[in-house]
């Protein structure tokens, strides 16, 4: 008995679209906050220069380059899909595997960059948290 190859429907890709979409959505707030919070630091060190502040902000550039290739690999993943509705309604079943394929790894990358991200942000609360602590502890 041979096994039989499965047939990629035009509806197997397009599975993908909300997921990504809510993960980019996610992705651009994520960005646009960590932005704004280097935007204050910045602010911060010009009106009093210390140097809590710039190990703070040197954090926060390579969380924004992380999110900058979370969101590129979204994106790709997102028009591989695209591309690979295409090849199916053409009937190019194995550039349509294979594109389809590359897709779902594309958005494996994505969310193990973003598993590492959500990791760096919880220990850098982690940090701020155990100073604000040891300094309410020395007031009292």
């Amino acid at each position: 008995m041979q096994p039989t190859l499965m047939q990629l429907d035009i509806q197997t890709p397009a599975l993908l679209f909300p997921a990504v979409s809510l993960l980019l959505l996610a992705y651009t707030n994520k960005f646009l906050a960590i932005a704004n919070l280097i935007r204050n630091l910045i602010s911060d060190y010009e009106k009093q220069p210390r140097y809590e502040l710039l190990k703070q902000i040197k954090s926060l550039r390579l969380r924004l380059n992380m999110i900058r290739w979370m969101q590129v690999c979204g994106v790709a993943s997102m028009l591989l899909c695209v591309i690979s509705m295409y090849f199916i309604h053409e009937g190019w079943q194995v550039w349509a595997k294979v594109l389809f394929a590359v897709s779902l790894l594309l958005l494996i990358v994505s969310l193990v960059v973003t598993l590492v991200e959500i990791i760096l942000s919880a220990g850098a609360l982690k940090v701020v948290l155990k100073e604000l602590q040891e300094k309410n502890e020395h007031m009292q």
